[in-house]
C-alpha cells in the first residue's frame, strides 16, 4: 500500500476497494474464500453490487460476476462458464424480452472480451451447479472472457452469452458431483479424425492480449484507430485495437511501460511492428517491406518516444 492506494496488476485504487472499480485480483483475498451473505463479499471487494450479478461498465469493463442461478440458460462446468447476460427478465425469472449489449452489465463482459482483462467469479449456494458452495458464497478467482454471442434463450427470447474459462493459476472449485465437458468423438482411438463440435483445445501456446493502463490509455486516445493503416475493427457491442510496445519490454531490451513507448495498432500491424516489418522514422514515416507507407497518425496527447523507435530501428536494421 502505498499513499493510501492499493496495487494490483492492472493498476492502483482507492484502499477502499468496495467503492471504487478494481480490475483483476483483490488484495488479501484468495480463491476458495467463503463468504456469508453478498454484503461480506461486498465489503471484501469481491463483488461490489449488493443485488446486481454484474459489476462493471463499457468504459472499465466487468470487474466481477455472481453465478447464482438467476438465468435458466446458464451453464458451469467449474473451469469453464457459460455465462447469459443481463436484462428481459421478470420477476419471475422467466425471459419476456430480448437482451441488448446497450446494457451496461453486458456492455461491461465485451469490453472485458476486447481487453484482455480478467473477470472475478463469485459463486453463490443458489446456482444449481455442481460447483456451487453448500451455502452463503465463494469467491473462485480469476476468469478470462474468451468469446461470447447471440442465441434464442429456453423462453425464446435473443440472449447473450458470454464463454469465460479460468485462468491457468485458478483452482478449479471442489464439486462432490462430476460435471464435464462433453468429450471429443472419438477419444482414445488411434486413428485421428478431428472433431465437428469442439469444445475446449489444449495448446502448448496461447497468444493473450492483455491490456495494462498504459496500454488502455493510448488505445482510448485514439479510438482504437490503429496508427499506420486507419483502421479500427468494428465487433457487436463495440471495437478492438491492441496496444503494441514499439521497444520491447524486458530483456535484453529493457522497454519501458509508458505511453510514448506504446502505439494502437491493429492485430496485422501490431504483429508487423514486432516481427521487424514494420519500422518507423524519426520522422514518424512508416517504412513497410523497405519502402515508405505513410505516416505514423498521431494525437496531440500522445508523444511518441523517439529512443525507443530507434531502438526499435536498431533492432530490425539490414
Amino acid at each position: 500500500m502505498a499513499n493510501g492506494r492499493l496495487e494490483n496488476r492492472y493498476g492502483s485504487v482507492s484502499a477502499a476497494c468496495q467503492a471504487v472499480a478494481m480490475i483483476g485480483d483483490v488484495p488479501n483475498v484468495e480463491a476458495g474464500q467463503g463468504f456469508s451473505t453478498r454484503r461480506q463479499a461486498h465489503e471484501a471487494g469481491v463483488h461490489r453490487p449488493l443485488q446486481a450479478g454484474i459489476c462493471g461498465t463499457k468504459k472499465t469493463g466487468a470487474e466481477s460476476i455472481v453465478v447464482s442461478g438467476g438465468y435458466k440458460d446458464d451453464e458451469d462446468y467449474g473451469d469453464v462458464i457459460v455465462y447469459t447476460g443481463h436484462g428481459g427478465q421478470d420477476g419471475a425469472g422467466n425471459q419476456v424480452s430480448d437482451q441488448t449489449l446497450d446494457d451496461s452489465g453486458n456492455a461491461a463482459l465485451v469490453t472485458s472480451y476486447l481487453e484482455g482483462l480478467p473477470v472475478r467469479v463469485l459463486r453463490g449456494y443458489q446456482a444449481g451447479t455442481p460447483y456451487a458452495p453448500a451455502a452463503g458464497y465463494r469467491y473462485d478467482g480469476l476468469y478470462r472472457v474468451t468469446n461470447y454471442g447471440s442465441k434464442l434463450g429456453i423462453d425464446g427470447f435473443l440472449i447473450w452469452q458470454f464463454r469465460l474459462e479460468a485462468y491457468d493459476d485458478t483452482p478449479t472449485p471442489q464439486t462432490t458431483q462430476q460435471a464435464e465437458l462433453p468429450s471429443a468423438p472419438g477419444e482414445g482411438e488411434a486413428a485421428i479424425t478431428g472433431n465437428e463440435t469442439p469444445e475446449r483445445v489444449t495448446s502448448t501456446v496461447q497468444r493473450i492480449v492483455r491490456s495494462s493502463a498504459v496500454k488502455r490509455q493510448v488505445k482510448e486516445w485514439h479510438d482504437n484507430l490503429c496508427q499506420i493503416c486507419d483502421l479500427r475493427i468494428e465487433v457487436p457491442g463495440g471495437s478492438y485495437s491492441e496496444g503494441a510496445h514499439i521497444r520491447a519490454l524486458g530483456a535484453p531490451h529493457n522497454g519501458p511501460d509508458t505511453t510514448g513507448n506504446v502505439l494502437c495498432l491493429c492485430p496485422n500491424c501490431h504483429v508487423m511492428l514486432d516481427a521487424g516489418a514494420i519500422v518507423i522514422e524519426d520522422d514518424l514515416t512508416v517504412i513497410r517491406g523497405g519502402q515508405p507507407a505513410g505516416t505514423l497518425r498521431i494525437d496531440p496527447r500522445h508523444t511518441i518516444d523517439l529512443e525507443c523507435v530507434r531502438h526499435h530501428r536498431e533492432r530490425w536494421r539490414q
